[in-house]
């Protein structure tokens, strides 16, 4: 195992306002509220990648829509599913 070359001591002794965080990006308000914390929760499930043909039409809808317009077909599809689920029809 290869010994750190960080300078511990000199790390452990900055202060806060000595940190450049220059080049982080400012989290939002809005980009917090989204964050999700995982421990102690359910795994999420696992996802399995396809080749799907649709639409042009309602790929370029979802698209449009802005980013995460993967999940968001799949939660209209698990929402499709579980309503059926109920009803005994699938």
């Amino acid at each position: 195992m290869q010994q750190s070359q960080t300078n511990w001591k000199k790390v452990d002794a900055l202060k806060d306002k000595d940190i450049d965080l220059s080049e982080l990006p400012e989290v939002s308000v809005e980009k917090f509220a989204k964050a999700i914390v995982r421990k102690g929760l359910k795994p999420t499930p696992k996802k399995t990648q396809v080749t799907l043909r649709i639409d042009t039409e309602v790929l370029e809808w979802f698209k449009s829509q802005g980013k995460g317009y993967q999940t968001n077909i799949n939660n209209l599809l698990k929402a499709y599913v579980e309503a059926n689920e109920k009803h005994g029809e699938l």
